[in-house]
């Protein structure tokens, strides 16, 4: 593999711990349905995929219902989710090292694009990341291998270099999305996907800072073979 020319990052559980906020606002969102709130583990894996999939797939519920509970999920995530996250310990510096190497960014995100570029702006990292791409389901955009695809879109439109994207997220959902568009995912250790989760990604971390190193060696391994192509 060689090294990336972009890197789309996910923002639950890779560069924000969102759980807090997340869990409680699917657990107001469940009652308001008057569905019983599961326990604390499986309100954690309702962190990370489209929240409409998990009240259905996984909660079971009907589409009328998941509905309900999506719009009652979003109200409550804007009222008060947002103020309960927190970024992970080296992610701003992780952002300024990727920055300096040249590799323009962007966000993908099954969160809803307002509270993806709420989000974003409240922790500073609008300057670092002034591509955010969250589902927007009137544009169309409702699963993560789309939101990929249009992050993507963005960047190329920005001028950013997208011959070879890297996809980094801590669950398998960010791999598989990924994949489907033909790009490579890193799957991080420090979010909420288990360490299943990594099977098809092409590397797995349990830092930030490991992220880096990862993406230096590719890059190093790249300039070895051109000097040595030059040579033969």
């Amino acid at each position: 593999m060689r090294a990336p020319t972009c890197v789309l990052l996910d923002l639950d559980g890779t560069l924000v711990d969102s759980a807090p906020g997340v869990t409680a606002s699917a657990a107001e969102a469940l009652r308001s349905v008057g569905v019983p709130v599961p326990d604390a583990a499986t309100l954690r894996s309702f962190v990370g995929p489209p929240m409409h999939d998990t009240f259905r797939h996984v909660v079971g519920l009907d589409e009328v219902a998941a509905r309900a509970a999506l719009t009652a999920y979003r109200a409550a995530y804007a009222r008060d989710g947002a103020t309960a996250a927190a970024l992970y310990d080296g992610v701003p510096e992780l952002l300024d090292a990727l920055a300096a190497r040249g590799l323009p960014m962007g966000v993908a995100t099954s969160k809803v694009q307002d509270q993806a570029e709420l989000m974003t702006r409240r922790f500073g990292l609008g300057s670092r990341l002034p591509t955010v791409c969250g589902v927007r389901e009137e544009a169309g955009r409702t699963t993560k291998r789309e939101v990929i695809r249009e992050c993507v879109a963005r960047l190329r439109a920005g001028g950013a270099d997208v011959r070879r994207p890297l996809m980094v997220g801590d669950r398998a959902y960010d791999v598989e999305s990924a994949a489907a568009e033909g790009i490579p995912a890193v799957h991080v250790r420090w979010g909420y996907g288990g360490p299943a989760e990594s099977a098809h990604a092409v590397a797995s971390v349990a830092r930030p800072a490991e992220l880096l190193d990862w993406i230096d060696l590719l890059d190093n391994a790249g300039h070895g073979a051109e000097m040595e192509d030059e040579h033969a």
